[in-house]
């Protein structure tokens, strides 16, 4: 029998058919909901395929809400929550990467919050859509917080043999992670052995500040790359429009 995805996964699984995706992070604690409003109608503008809402700190409650309405009034692409920890679920959203960081060292992170979570999700009818979190070298906030063990970024084998144990636990993404604001992104071998090894999609963020960055990524073998600090850090909105169309064309050829 075959699993029948949710709305927002079956919307990923058919623009892949098609072309790369570009997902824009926006994180609450770092913009007003104003600001995320115009960052989310930008990025439709740009050719951006969806809105993540999240990030290390763990925004939640009303600041939560208010970027998430904010960002659905403001734009008519998917909204998916990237928690930093059960309590980054907010109703308002569309879907929710139900993801587990599976390199962390603290079960919290891997099993833990999810469960906490689990019945917020269920309650409020959030999409669901399970994801292997793995953090890679330098890990930045996310890698602390999560009390993570970064995968060395010379060693992509342990990345592949974690992503294919994520595949093989019945998760429907895999995400590598260098960390937003990371000095580098994900190294283009580590994408290219992963997309080897795994069938299920494969998302790579942290540290992809140019268009150049996203189409080595893109080319290594990344089906969906997620920009975030590049654009929140533009210093003017007409420059991030720029950075916008600049890592979207890297992305999409």
């Amino acid at each position: 029998m075959k699993l029948e995805l949710g709305r927002v996964e079956s919307y990923i699984h058919e623009k892949l058919e098609r072309e790369k995706l570009h997902f824009v992070l926006i994180d609450p604690d770092d913009v007003t909901p104003a600001l995320a409003g115009k960052l989310a109608g930008m990025s439709e503008e740009a050719g951006v395929d969806a809105i993540m809402i999240g990030g290390s700190t763990g925004a939640e409650g009303e600041v939560l809400d208010g970027v998430v309405r904010a960002i659905k009034e403001s734009s008519s692409l998917p909204t998916i929550l990237f928690p930093g920890s059960h309590g980054g679920i907010s109703k308002h959203a569309d879907a929710i990467f139900f993801m587990s960081l599976l390199n962390s060292t603290n079960p919290f992170f891997i099993t833990g919050s999810q469960a906490l979570g689990a019945f917020t999700v269920r309650r409020y009818g959030i999409e669901p859509i399970p994801m292997a979190y793995l953090v890679v070298e330098p890990g930045e906030t996310v890698g602390w917080v999560g009390d993570a063990k970064p995968i060395p970024r010379h060693k992509p084998k342990i990345a592949a043999a974690y992503a294919l144990a994520g595949q093989y636990l019945g998760m429907r993404l895999v995400y590598l992670e260098a960390g937003s604001g990371a000095g580098e992104p994900v190294p283009p071998e580590m994408i290219s052995l992963v997309r080897k090894v795994i069938d299920v999609p494969l998302i790579v963020g942290g540290g992809v500040r140019t268009g150049e960055q996203a189409r080595r990524a893109v080319k290594a073998g990344a089906d969906v790359i997620v920009t975030g600090t590049a654009i929140e850090k533009a210093g003017s909105i007409e420059r991030a429009r720029e950075k916008l169309e600049e890592l979207n064309r890297g992305i999409k050829g």
